[in-house]
């Protein structure tokens, strides 16, 4: 199975400057969700550092980045689109992101 991964840096004091922006951010991503195009994500870090969100193809990851509230807010300092190659996995346990 091949997927894309979406990772980004975010910037030092992401806690205190995202308030404004999470809402847009949580529904861009339930958006690609319920399409089937995002398959999991979330933030890396306590406190977060970073993003991880896998998606089913490249043009997908990069259709989100482009029109995520965070990326416009100048909360990502850094972001990268790459393959996956899945080799191997289990199913999630319960509802994980219901």
């Amino acid at each position: 199975m091949k997927l894309s991964v979406l990772t980004y840096g975010y910037v030092a004091d992401i806690v205190e400057r995202r308030a404004p922006h999470r809402a847009g951010h949580l529904e861009l991503i339930d958006s690609f969700k319920q399409d089937g195009r995002l398959l999991m994500a979330g933030a890396v870090g306590d406190p977060p550092s970073g993003g991880l969100l896998v998606f089913s193809d490249a043009q997908a990851a990069e259709d989100f980045a482009t029109a995520d509230p965070y990326g416009a807010a100048g909360l990502v300092g850094s972001r990268r689109i790459e393959p996956w190659n899945v080799v191997a996995h289990a199913p999630l346990p319960g509802q994980l992101g219901s």
